[in-house]
């Protein structure tokens, strides 16, 4: 079959699988209804290990190039532009509170500045295709594949492709969700917002330093704002009848006026660009695998903006079954390292999306929400200027030794390659190591096992050890 992986949904999660199995070689077909990647800002807070993981694929400085100059701090206050207001911690920590502990920090990026980045770095791998305008109609799987029928939505063509493996990464209403027939767990509709994407020259006025969210409680226009981008454009929410309110009874001169008591500035003129509503929900499904398909992203945990986790956890999910997708499908470990992306992922998108349906889940301490988000990964150490630890984290495995490990080549190769890296003291020391220890690590720095004193046949037992946590 020309690609072994079928990803529906081009959203940062089903770009992050088709990424990490193309930088293993590994071939997909991406496709997705929509005639080209999402233009509305939506997620705006970018996580440290998302960072991490952008910066491995030598994104950050592309992605950094949209950031919108906010600081990862809320504030409660009752306009926009009012001298008074209330800070509170949203759980992304600033550069101070992560210190030594990574090579980069969380920044404030939209999502319509993420994906572009996304897919271009996807397209440079010429062994991904990418189909958009293609909608998922219906599957049927057997012990060898995935049929999966699609459709062209400009001619209405139908096309069956044959897949080793299905990732859903197709959103809230998945499709490949409701094919599968896996159910919701959660509160759905537990509030319902309409919101409001425009620019005007708010900027200047507002007091500094600008923060990455505004909770407003002004009688008249009451709701959230954020800055989604460098250059004025801002993203307002605020609570609606759904069900006896539609787009309409919103035209430009009402819009206007909310606007105008949100910001607190009477004379705003702004231009407005697009005009949605979105609901609350807290939902997780209550399986993230069927057979040969899995779900990723908000197909598999539909979680609300509080605490800012859920594109992070969706990148997470993409990054983690991608690669072991790609070790599968390249004879590296057995089909049951894939069992793991379910006991792996699953319990962090409960913790997250249940989080985030309490009130005050996006108030947390900085320092815990980072613990989290690291999730035991190797530890970061400078090795070099602009060089860190987790820099030497290869496709396979990767053994990192103290200075007077020694090592001998394995008795019985494992099918899965191995990295092997001498650390000088310092730096081994930093990673917990002694001088003789060493470190196995999975590709997502995850460490599997820890030796201490003499370590000469250490590589003898890589094809024995367990690859999942």
């Amino acid at each position: 079959m020309k690609h072994p992986v079928l990803i529906v949904g081009a959203g940062p999660a089903g770009l992050v699988t088709a990424i990490t199995l193309a930088r293993l070689g590994m071939s997909s077909l991406l496709v997705e209804r929509r005639d080209d990647i999402s233009t509305i800002p939506k997620a705006t807070g970018i996580s440290v290990r998302t960072m991490e993981l952008l910066r491995s694929w030598g994104l950050e400085a592309q992605v950094r190039q949209g950031e919108t100059g906010a600081v990862a701090e809320g504030r409660i206050t009752a306009s926009l532009t009012s001298p008074d207001g209330v800070g509170i911690p949203m759980g992304f920590p600033d550069e101070h509170a992560v210190g030594g502990l990574s090579p980069t920090a969380a920044a404030s990026v939209p999502q319509d500045h993420l994906e572009p980045v996304l897919l271009a770095h996807l397209r440079e791998h010429h062994c991904a295709e990418v189909r958009f305008g293609t909608e998922f109609v219906k599957l049927r799987q057997d012990a060898e594949g995935v049929d999966a029928w699609l459709r062209d939505r400009a001619s209405g063509e139908i096309i069956k492709v044959r897949a080793r493996y299905v990732v859903g990464a197709d959103g809230a209403r998945s499709r490949v969700r409701s094919a599968l027939a896996i159910p919701m767990t959660g509160p759905e509709r537990m509030a319902d917002f309409l919101t409001v994407l425009f620019r005007a020259p708010l900027r200047e006025r507002v007091p500094a330093p600008l923060h990455g969210l505004y909770m407003l409680t002004g009688p008249d226009a009451a709701g959230m704002m954020l800055p989604v981008s460098s250059d004025d454009r801002w993203l307002y929410a605020i609570p609606w009848d759904a069900d006896r309110e539609t787009l309409s009874d919103y035209d430009e001169r009402r819009l206007t006026a909310l606007i105008a008591a949100a910001t607190g500035v009477a004379d705003v003129r702004p231009r407005i660009e697009n005009l949605g509503h979105f609901s609350f929900t807290a939902q997780v499904g209550d399986r993230y695998r069927e057979g040969r398909c899995f779900l990723i992203g908000d197909a598999a945990h539909r979680i609300t903006p509080r605490g800012g986790t859920g594109m992070n956890t969706a990148i997470h999910d993409g990054h983690d079954l991608g690669w072991k997708l790609a070790w599968v499908l390249l004879g590296w470990a057995p089909a049951a390292l894939l069992d793991s992306y379910e006991t792996e992922r699953r319990p962090i998108g409960v913790r997250n999306t249940t989080r985030s349906a309490d009130p005050a889940g996006g108030r947390r301490d900085p320092a815990e929400t980072l613990a989290e988000d690291l999730a035991g990964r190797l530890p970061h150490a400078w090795i070099a200027p602009g060089r860190s630890t987790l820099d030497l984290l290869g496709p396979g495995l990767t053994l990192l030794t103290g200075p007077r490990c020694d090592i001998r080549p394995p008795a019985t190769r494992s099918p899965v390659p191995l990295d092997v890296h001498r650390l000088e003291e310092p730096v081994a020391a930093a990673l917990g190591l002694e001088p003789q220890g060493a470190m196995l690590v999975r590709p997502d720095g995850l460490p599997l096992a820890h030796w201490t004193g003499t370590a000469g046949d250490l590589p003898a037992h890589l094809h024995t050890l367990p690859l999942a946590a």
